[in-house]
């Protein structure tokens, strides 16, 4: 219980601080994310939380709205302009899930929170990603973010799980910066990001 309060206070101290700091950058990219791809400039979306508890993760627009001639939205990778591709190569876009963690749906360090979907596909080990908060950055993104297999990620969500600690969370803020920096592991071969999670291989 102790742990849990300690990174509750040090998510808030954090994320206001970042949020204070990085007000006037937030600033220009809402605006230029409204002047690139129009609005909302926002991306929102319903992603499980701390035990699969569902919440609104906030994100900036990378997106156009670009559709055939049948009106459906193009494929992800059609869609992502090069406006786009620096926001998440510079992981701009994930600015405004600071209020997430302000809110406590999300926290500075933890497992990324993934697509609803997804939580019937887990196996057992693979859902105890969820026995913590979802992160903004986390061990997974510091070791090969997406150009990592889903197995192997979520391996590494569930090390974090059983091995955290405040030194660790400190550690990983560290490596999420110069991997920003050096913008290693933005997407899978062949995808904009990564492709589709469609339960394990080995079940």
């Amino acid at each position: 219980m102790r742990s849990l309060v300690l990174k509750r206070v040090f998510d808030l101290i954090g994320a206001g601080l970042a949020i204070v700091l990085l007000s006037p950058l937030i600033a220009i990219v809402a605006y230029l994310v409204r002047r690139n791809l129009g609005s909302p400039i926002f991306f929102t979306q319903m992603r499980p939380g701390l035990g699969g508890k569902p919440f609104v993760m906030y994100k900036f627009r990378t997106m156009s709205d670009a559709r055939d001639s049948e009106g459906q939205l193009l494929p992800d990778d059609r869609r992502l302009t090069q406006f786009g591709q620096f926001l998440r190569s510079t992981s701009l876009d994930e600015l405004p899930e600071l209020w997430n963690v302000i809110k406590g749906e999300m926290s500075l360090v933890g497992p990324r929170p993934l697509l609803m979907k997804y939580l019937e596909l887990y196996t057992p080990e693979q859902a105890r990603r969820h026995e913590v908060k979802p992160g903004i950055t986390g061990w997974a993104q510091v070791n090969g973010r997406n150009a990592l297999t889903w197995e192997e990620k979520f391996k590494l969500d569930v090390w974090y799980v059983d091995n955290w600690t405040l030194t660790l969370d400190l550690r990983i803020l560290w490596l999420t910066l110069l991997k920003v920096v050096r913008r290693d592991g933005i997407s899978a071969a062949g995808h904009a990001t990564m492709p589709e999670f469609r339960g394990s291989r080995n079940g």
